[in-house]
């Protein structure tokens, strides 16, 4: 029996990533979604076990592994330091997705470094509005320019949401990933 921690029987899998980058805001404004009901809460000392909840909520689904074997200490460093900003999306009062900025590297960039909603919440009407919402977090620090990369393991539509918001390509790369089992 294997765990989500033991990689030693995890397939590997095969990812093309895109980086993408936006260097003016949006113009069009997207509406806020009236059902379900929905809030949009910035986390402050978040706790790792509930980050952990989150992050597997949104990235098991697409194999999300950099933070996935953190130790408590390495991984409350980094969502807990100065240059990190997480928001929580609510649906119906439940926790749906969230995403994270890296402010490090401003004022020239901020990266929505993590996006997304868990299964049960995709397909609500919630995506585009969710999106606009994190791309409008990293542009109130008042950036060069925002980051955001996905892969083919990510949601399908992912990558022509992004564009349609007005990030544009500037790099692509292989990867392979460990699958979360």
């Amino acid at each position: 029996m294997t765990n989500d921690n033991d990689h030693t029987n995890a397939r590997k899998l095969k990812a093309h990533v895109t980086h993408l980058e936006m260097s003016a805001a949006p113009v069009r404004n997207v509406p806020v979604p009236t059902r379900p009901m929905i809030a949009l809460i910035r986390a402050e000392n978040i706790p790792v076990d509930y980050y952990r909840y989150l992050y597997e909520l949104v990235g098991k689904e697409h194999h999300w592994e950099d933070r996935r074997n953190l130790n408590d200490a390495a991984l409350y460093s980094i969502i807990n330091h100065e240059n990190t900003e997480i928001s929580i999306l609510y649906a119906d009062g439940c926790p749906a997705g969230f995403f994270e900025l890296n402010k490090e590297e401003h004022p020239a960039s901020i990266e929505i470094l993590y996006f997304g909603m868990g299964k049960n919440y995709q397909g609500l009407g919630l995506g585009k509005w969710f999106t606009y919402a994190a791309i409008s977090a990293a542009w109130l620090h008042k950036p060069e320019k925002v980051k955001i990369q996905t892969n083919t393991l990510d949601h399908p539509a992912a990558l022509q949401l992004y564009q349609r918001f007005g990030f544009s390509p500037v790099s692509t790369e292989d990867v392979e990933v460990t699958e979360w089992q």
